[in-house]
Order: C-alpha cells, then sequence, then structure tokens
C-alpha cells in the first residue's frame, strides 16, 4: 500500500495519492513483474516525427520528448469537450504513458533504475469550456504510480490546448530521475 503523500499551503485544499491497486509495492518487486502483472507490454521507441530525440539524459535526470496517444499503431485523433469523453481521454493518455515506459527503458536500459518520476507535463487537446483535463492525465499518473509505487509519485501539469500535432487527443512528456549504472 502506498502511502498517502499530502501538500499544502496556507488556504489551500490538502492534495492526497492514495493507493491505486491491490498489487504489493514491496521494495524488492520488479518494475517489469508489476508490468506482467498488469499485461503490459512495452513497445520499441518510436520514431521522431520531426527535429528532435526521443530523449535526453542530463546527470541523473532523463526528459522524454512529449508522446502523442496512439491506437492500434495510429494516431488517436479527438477533442475533449467536442467528439471525446473524459473516460476515452483517460484511456488515450494510459496509452500515452506505456510509450513512455517503453521510451524510459529504452533510455536507461532497466526501469528498476528508476528513482523517481518527477514530472509529467500533460497537453490535452480540448475546447475552451472543457476542463477536465486533470482527470484526463490521470489515465498516466495512475499508471505510472501503479508500476513504480511511492517512485512514481510526481510533480504533474495538465493544460488544455486548442490542438496537438496530426490532430492527437492527448500530449504527455516526462521527467524521471535515474541511479547512477
Amino acid at each position: 500500500m502506498r502511502r498517502s503523500v499530502g501538500f499544502q499551503r496556507l488556504g489551500a485544499p490538502v492534495c492526497r495519492l492514495s493507493p491505486l491497486t491491490d498489487f504489493p509495492m514491496t521494495a524488492s518487486a520488479s518494475v517489469y513483474d508489476r508490468l506482467k502483472t498488469l499485461g503490459i507490454e512495452l513497445p520499441p521507441v518510436a520514431t521522431p516525427a520531426a527535429a528532435y530525440v526521443p530523449f535526453v539524459q542530463t546527470g541523473n535526470l532523463v526528459f522524454l520528448s512529449g508522446h502523442i496517444a496512439k491506437r492500434d499503431g495510429k494516431v488517436w485523433v479527438g477533442q475533449l469537450g467536442l467528439n471525446m469523453e473524459t473516460a476515452a481521454g483517460r484511456e488515450a493518455a494510459r496509452a500515452v504513458a506505456i510509450d513512455l515506459l517503453g521510451t524510459l527503458h529504452a533510455a536507461v536500459g532497466d526501469l528498476n533504475r528508476i528513482e523517481r518520476i518527477v514530472k509529467v507535463m500533460s497537453l490535452v487537446n480540448s475546447t475552451a469550456s472543457y476542463t477536465e483535463q486533470h482527470l484526463v492525465t490521470n489515465g498516466c499518473s495512475e499508471l505510472i504510480g501503479e508500476v513504480f509505487g511511492e517512485r512514481g509519485q510526481h510533480a504533474r501539469s495538465a493544460f488544455g490546448v486548442a490542438q496537438i500535432p496530426l490532430g492527437a487527443c492527448v500530449e504527455i512528456e516526462l521527467i524521471a530521475q535515474v541511479a547512477a549504472a
């Protein structure tokens, strides 16, 4: 069971993370065992569609470029609040998380070396009146928590944007801290 983590500033509500699954989050549980239990097979790193690299490591931080949502190998097109519901957006964000984990594995060689998922930044293709970007992004955050346990508790930003490349419904980037080799 993950412990709750709280943050409070004067006059602000407390934000708490609660356990996401019944999977044992022991120190000896391998990230790969958790992935197997969840039925997740890591995909290979996608070839960048423009002038960038999929990840960069500097010191003990690994920065993953934004990954767009894909379904059945194709761009998951949609706009939240127009032709897509929050539940579908959440599924798309979870799919992005799986792709991010594949890239992170390629970047560090062993996901068990991840000391902390530092930050997730999510862009949600949404209408001006749509306000549930944070709920969409939970699809990514919750999977990361299931896979990494306490090491997966991260800072996060979720933004609504007018458009994402190729019409994708969600794009997410990630920063992770990795142990020295």
